[in-house]
């Protein structure tokens, strides 16, 4: 870990919403960055800080969206009889700004749940296709592109 990694992690946590609130509570990128130092943990990269922090983020986001679908929230009894229910999680590897994502996305047991965070079929964030369009359009190579993304998302 670097200075730098510290400093802009703390930078977009404090930058907040615009309405004075931060973001991501200075606390908690605090709580974060004593585990990286004590524990070794690396910023970027597979298995990194921030790409854990993407999935797990996308995760809770997705069982917001089921639970929103089905109408009851996770153990609530009312789910009982009520003609669809959880049914588990699929696992689905999606492209990110921060690198491969490795998500456990929940589904329902009627199969009709689907998700617009992460939608059904798409390996690729929304924001991931147009960095790459936008490096296309700049005259880099598919090649070019390939080797560059290779590089973020292994830490190199």
């Amino acid at each position: 870990m670097t200075v730098t990694d510290t400093t802009v992690l703390e930078a977009v946590a404090s930058k907040g919403d615009g309405a004075g609130r931060a973001a991501v509570p200075a606390e908690l990128i605090d709580e974060l960055m004593a585990k990286v130092k004590t524990n070794g943990i690396e910023l970027l990269g597979d298995g990194g800080l921030i790409a854990q922090f993407a999935k797990r983020i996308l995760e809770r986001a997705l069982d917001e969206e089921l639970t929103e679908e089905l109408g009851y929230e996770r153990g609530d009894p009312a789910g009982r009889g009520s003609g669809n229910s959880r049914n588990g999680t699929t696992p689905k590897t999606v492209l990110t700004e921060v690198g491969a994502v490795d998500l456990d996305v929940p589904r329902d047991r009627n199969g009709v749940f689907e998700p617009t965070i992460v939608p059904k079929g798409v390996t690729r964030l929304k924001a991931f296709n147009e960095n790459v369009i936008a490096l296309y359009a700049q005259g880099m190579s598919t090649r070019d592109i390939r080797k560059t993304q290779t590089l973020h998302t292994s830490g190199g």
